[in-house]
């Protein structure tokens, strides 16, 4: 089986819906002005992140796309915007561009981050 490129996931996303999409692509191009050096890796039906530790993933749902944090769980969260309570990850749904900005998910990837490095 071959393995799904990122662009060709994006593709497939934005088949499912533009407002998915321009959320996906916007949460890309955030991660990848907030870390200099980053990779993207097509795994478990989404994209995973890794700049010297692998921090967090994308993925488009029906309803929302997930930024997915695998250290959520060591994260102080004084912003109130994570979800889930599993024993290590933690979430933010994003509905909106816009919420990628409400939510502060640029702090998050900062904490999210340091959680993976173990900072």
């Amino acid at each position: 089986m071959a393995i799904k490129s990122v662009q060709s996931l994006v593709e497939d996303i934005r088949l499912l819906g533009e407002t998915n999409y321009e959320i996906v692509e916007a949460v890309r191009a955030l991660i990848k002005k907030t870390f200099k050096s980053t990779s993207e890796e097509v795994k478990y039906g989404g994209i995973l992140f890794t700049s010297g530790v692998q921090f967090c993933g994308v993925f488009a749902y029906k309803e929302h796309v997930s930024v997915e944090f695998g250290s959520g769980a060591k994260i102080k969260d004084d912003i109130g915007h994570l979800e889930g309570t599993g024993k290590g990850r933690r979430h933010l749904k994003l509905m909106s561009v816009g919420e990628i900005k409400s939510k502060q998910l640029a702090q998050y990837l900062l904490l999210a981050h340091s959680a993976a490095s173990g900072a």
